[in-house]
């Protein structure tokens, strides 16, 4: 009897060897992951750890590993090779969980902009004249996807990453409808600000699912499929709507998104399951009291704050990252700008194309190719170089590695820019401005990505969703309304000027990645973030 109450306790609590590390190592985030290397422990500790200034349990957390405690209360996990670990995970169904949230990052962005060549149909079909109210029915999306970085993403660190996504992708499929089926224009930018607010879970919530399934040098082909969603579904999404908009109308862009988020939306309930290690310990917890009759069991990393309290300190976190990190500030505000700037282009390519080279709003859609080939391109050399940069200190895996490709291929964004400005403005021959996009394609997926894998490597699995959540509220308050400047910008200073102002503020940020290649480590020391 004695004998199997022991054994029983074992499975509850952490026991002997197996769980049992000490507090540095913790902190360097090599925890319960045998397989990860101990080489990146000195940079470790300068990241997570000095970067984020949690409570004393949470501080010991790392993709679900805390540490140790003698409270036979404690539920952990098992040792470091417990299946329940999401790092654990066999290959193909951690590539499963990383496919669905790409795929759902995909369509949503694909929505924002598969309408833009039938906004003017709406514009006709509904009697409205204004042309900022025109760029609104196709940018109104980023706003919503702005708003909704503020509490969604936030969330997921307290309710677990499943519950929101599938909320959300109800919600979004029901909002998506009402887009479709609207009467006046009023009605119409109200879905399109709940379908954006509804897709918000995915765009920063998904890169906390990526920091828990993978340690950091694992993280770089993850976190290329991850962030190309933001780029590829604008770009495909005029190439799709063009054809759509002038054989179906504008209404059936809504039908097939619809289409493809049910598809989507079943994934998420067949293919995936919780990858959030503290709410899978508290299952776990909630699991075993039943079991055993002990109401006192808690998951490891659990202080049993009132829920309340939780989801008030999640809200905050946001923020905090980007008003007491200069790291996510200076980043926050480098991406935005090329975002809104890539928005403002996506909005105003049909009218430039149409005006200048007289294609229609089905041919139109084709302009999006070059800014298509290069954003490939950008996904492809990211993929292949991001985690060998990573390494290759001797295995030494310090974070601002990540930033090496940024330095070198950010000019080639303003170099683009100023290409396709000027050859419009003089009408050289179509082919040259879709090159010069091409051009862009590899500077903005390569900002982007290099960027927030570095912010997830750096703040790791606890902190991820909120950290990019701050990035994200950025990025799409700038994709909504950088683009409404679109028509005085180019009716004032011309295709060619306009661009070139745009490219010059992308200069100026062109020294951002290199200061946090150099001062990175120091300000993150500097600089810790209270969660």
């Amino acid at each position: 009897m004695a004998k199997s109450q022991a054994e029983s306790d074992k499975t509850v609590c952490n026991h002997k060897a197996t769980t049992t590390v000490s507090f540095d190592a913790t902190a360097q985030g090599d925890i319960g992951h045998d397989k990860e290397p101990n080489t990146d422990k000195q940079e470790e500790s300068i990241s997570e750890a000095a970067n984020i200034k949690p409570d004393a349990e949470k501080d010991a957390m790392e993709a679900g590993e805390v540490a140790p405690t003698p409270d036979p209360n404690i539920v952990d996990w098992s040792g470091p090779d417990d299946p329940e670990n999401p790092r654990n995970w066999s290959k193909a169904y951690k590539l499963t969980n990383i496919i669905v949230i790409s795929l759902s990052v995909l369509y949503t962005n694909l929505a924002t902009t598969m309408f833009a060549p039938g906004a003017a149909t709406m514009q006709r079909e509904f009697g409205f004249k204004s042309n900022t109210v025109e760029v609104l029915t196709i940018t109104m999306a980023s706003l919503g996807f702005a708003l909704g970085q503020l509490f969604i993403p936030p969330m997921s660190e307290v309710f677990g990453r499943m519950p929101i996504y599938r909320t959300s992708s109800i919600l979004y499929m029901g909002f998506t409808a009402g887009c479709a089926r609207s009467t006046d224009v009023a009605e119409f930018l109200v879905f399109r600000l709940l379908t954006g607010m509804a897709a918000a879970s995915y765009m920063s919530t998904g890169g906390g699912t990526v920091a828990d399934l993978l340690p950091k040098e694992e993280r770089g082909v993850a976190m290329a499929i991850f962030t190309a969603g933001p780029l590829f579904g604008p770009v495909l999404g005029p190439i799709v709507g063009g054809f759509v908009v002038e054989n179906l109308g504008w209404r059936w862009c809504f039908y097939l998104i619809l289409m493809l988020a049910g598809a989507v939306t079943l994934s998420t309930f067949l293919f995936m399951h919780e990858t959030s290690s503290i709410n899978i310990l508290k299952s776990k917890a909630a699991r075993l009291r039943k079991e055993t009759g002990n109401p006192n069991l808690r998951a490891a990393g659990d202080k049993q704050t009132p829920i309340k309290q939780l989801v008030l300190h999640a809200l905050t976190r946001p923020m905090k990252f980007l008003f007491t990190s200069p790291i996510v500030a200076l980043i926050s505000l480098y991406i935005a700008f090329n975002f809104g700037v890539t928005m403002l282009l996506f909005a105003t390519f049909p009218t430039v194309y149409e005006n200048t080279y007289q294609w229609s709003a089905s041919v139109s859609g084709l302009a999006y190719i070059g800014v298509g080939i290069g954003c490939a391109i950008g996904v492809i050399t990211f993929a292949k170089l991001s985690d060998r940069l990573l390494k290759a200190e001797g295995g030494n895996y310090r974070a601002e590695r990540r930033l090496i490709m940024m330095m070198f291929v950010s000019p080639m964004f303003p170099i683009g820019l100023f290409i396709y400005g000027w050859t419009t403005e003089y009408r050289v021959h179509w082919v040259v401005p879709i090159i010069g996009t091409a051009i862009c394609g590899p500077g903005a997926v390569i900002i982007n990505s290099s960027s927030q894998t570095y912010i997830i490597d750096i703040f790791g699995p606890q902190a991820a969703a909120s950290a990019l959540a701050a990035i994200t509220l950025l990025r799409n308050l700038t994709g909504a309304f950088l683009p409404l400047a679109a028509p005085t910008l180019y009716a004032n200073l011309g295709l060619g000027w306009g661009n070139s102002v745009l490219a010059f503020i992308t200069v100026g940020f062109i020294p951002v990645p290199i200061y946090f290649y150099l001062y990175g480590a120091s300000l993150r020391k500097r600089f810790p973030v209270e969660i």
